[in-house]
């Protein structure tokens, strides 16, 4: 089985995806202000996502509202590096 957003964004809407997603934000948040950048494994560090889809799918929702954006490279998935949303 492939790691399909759609399928995996509905979760994201309940009360545990929300506290998620809310907590990795506020990571990214701090990671971005003192370091200017992170990875997918270092933002997710303390949140309790449940599955690689899911922890997955918080990154790609805070692409999608325009948080964060990730730097094009070709790396495992959790070595995705990721940098402010206004920043080229």
């Amino acid at each position: 089985m492939n790691y399909v957003y759609e399928v995996e964004k509905p979760w994201l809407f309940t009360d545990e995806g929300q506290r998620c997603l809310m907590q990795t934000r506020d990571q990214a948040d701090e990671l971005l202000r003192t370091k200017g950048a992170f990875t997918a494994f270092s933002v997710l560090e303390g949140v309790a996502y449940g599955d690689t889809w899911k922890a997955r799918a918080i990154l790609d929702r805070l692409v999608e509202l325009g948080i964060i954006r990730e730097v094009p490279r070709d790396c495992r998935g959790q070595d995705r590096v990721f940098v402010e949303a206004a920043h080229q």
